[in-house]
């Protein structure tokens, strides 16, 4: 068991998600960073696959009632073990009753945690993962709370140090054309191309919510719900555009810009960081 000291703003309980539910309305969910996660279940000698903590922004205290092994990969934060500095992107032995304290991302927005074991709570639909719109899989973490562990599968990675990528000060994302494109004006298609974006505070894992120059409609009217994938650049009546992440809705009724290929970067994203937007290269 891992008793929840300090959960942090929010700490989720994440894996690679579900994949292929989408048509019972269903998003994939998932770790934001996917990389991340599976690189902290490598060093812990996890599979991939693998459930562990998803640690936005503020950190998080955790009381490790058993001896084992955990690796924190992610945003760049402080790691302590007990009152010892400890350092990311490594295997690193817990002794029993051990309080292990990552702090807040100086860099990044999120951080992840993967045990030796994997956090082993009730899988939905074959996955772990917490989905903050649907309710899917556990609740978000709390204070108090006691996660359960599974048997350990295999020797911690045999690696001393791994470096982990720099933080990006601006995120450059593929855009290709979306299914309702033709209900933007040529100046709001060219702006999106052209002008940059910040990610707003108010964005989550539903969500990038971006500010900037707003998107003019040629096509006035509300347009009924559809199908919406990981990557939809929605634009509300606001004009502002807001691209879906891992716990998206699976249908939407704003007109839809644009699809990203790869959301992966926005992981990271805090507040304010640029966000432009290309087309794919030829």
């Amino acid at each position: 068991m891992i008793e929840v000291l300090r959960a942090g703003a929010l700490t989720t309980v994440q894996d690679q998600g579900r994949p292929g539910w989408a048509h019972l309305g269903v998003p994939r969910s998932g770790a934001l960073d996917a990389a991340a996660l599976r690189l902290a279940n490598r060093l812990v000698g996890n599979p991939e696959s693998a459930a562990g903590l998803e640690i936005t922004l503020t950190g998080c205290v955790l009381r490790f009632q058993h001896a084992g092994t955990v690796a924190v990969t992610g945003a760049e934060a402080d790691v302590r073990v007990g009152r010892r500095p400890a350092d990311p992107g490594r295997p690193l032995s817990l002794p029993a009753s051990t309080v292990l304290t990552i702090g807040p991302a100086r860099h990044g927005l999120r951080s992840y945690l993967a045990v030796s074991g994997g956090i082993a709570v009730e899988p939905v639909l074959g996955s772990r993962a917490t989905d903050t719109l649907s309710g899917l899989g556990p609740p978000p973490v709390r204070d108090g709370d006691r996660l359960p562990l599974g048997p350990v599968t295999g020797p911690p990675a045999p690696v001393d140090f791994t470096a982990l990528p720099a933080p990006a000060t601006e995120v450059r994302l593929t855009l290709r054309p979306g299914p309702r494109q033709d209900w933007f004006t040529p100046a709001a298609r060219h702006r999106l191309l052209r002008t940059p974006y910040r990610v707003s505070p108010v964005s989550d894992r539903i969500g990038a919510r971006l500010v900037g120059a707003p998107l003019p409609r040629a096509v006035a009217g509300e347009l009924p719900s559809e199908g919406i994938v990981l990557g939809a650049v929605q634009v509300p009546a606001d004009g502002q555009p807001l691209i879906f992440l891992a716990d998206h809705p699976t249908t939407g009724g704003y007109p839809v810009i644009g699809v990203v290929d790869d959301v992966t970067p926005l992981a990271q994203a805090r507040p304010g960081t640029t966000v432009r937007f290309h087309g794919p290269q030829r």
